[in-house]
């Protein structure tokens, strides 16, 4: 049965009548989904969430999501959280069969990051309806709750421990465990961003004008174990 939240995400892709043209598509507007359903307001996409000063510059209002998917394989989106009003900036770059997802709320030392497997949430081409376009939603929202929308809310400065999912063994310390179709991973050392914003370090993996490589905010795959 569908948790309330999952009905939510849903419905808010019903909503906006989203234009998909590849899986990474679909999978990262459920991402965008889970933050609306969440409380959090849309205040830039595509181009404009892409700007230096996308985080640090005052909010013009809530925005819709024209140009949402306009660059290739990346995905940028900018949010007012109910929680503070403070922004928070969302990158997804789509890396071979996953979905890196990095989110950085304003005045955060350093973001948080989750890995996504496709195949694990997302149908087949050609179901009629939006709902048939997704599987395991469930676990999809209550992995971006949990290693999201959580953190983001939860602290500015995420400490090791909030950035690997673990259990306890019976001498009490936390290892790491592997959930499939969801990997989260620890972020690299933080570099200043000119907006005065401490993000991830840009890697030389090529790209374009709009968005350099990775792209602040992003990392280079890795894998999950």
């Amino acid at each position: 049965m569908e948790s309330e939240k999952s009905k939510a995400v849903i419905g808010v892709v019903r909503a906006s009548r989203p234009l998909f043209r590849s899986r990474h598509d679909r999978l990262a507007f459920a991402v965008h989904a889970s933050f609306f359903a969440s409380g959090h307001s849309l205040a830039a996409t595509g181009p404009a969430a892409y700007a230096a000063d996308a985080l640090s510059s005052p909010s013009a209002g809530e925005v819709g999501i024209e140009g949402w998917n306009e660059a290739d394989d990346e995905y940028a989106f900018v949010y007012v959280s109910p929680e503070d009003s403070k922004k928070v900036l969302v990158k997804c770059l789509a890396m071979d069969d996953k979905l890196v997802v990095d989110a950085l709320k304003d005045g955060a030392a350093e973001p948080v990051h989750l890995e996504i497997d496709v195949d694990e949430f997302i149908g087949e081409d050609g179901a009629a309806s939006y709902s048939g376009q997704f599987k395991n939603l469930d676990k999809l929202v209550k992995s971006l709750d949990t290693e999201i929308l959580s953190k983001l809310n939860g602290s500015s400065a995420p400490s090791s421990s909030t950035n690997a999912v673990g259990r306890e063994n019976s001498e009490g310390s936390r290892q790491p465990i592997s959930e499939p179709g969801i990997a989260a991973h620890e972020p690299w050392g933080p570099q200043v961003h000119p907006s005065g914003v401490v993000i991830p370090p840009v890697y030389p993996l090529g790209g374009n004008d709009l968005f350099p490589g990775p792209g602040a905010g992003m990392y280079p795959t890795r894998v999950a174990i």
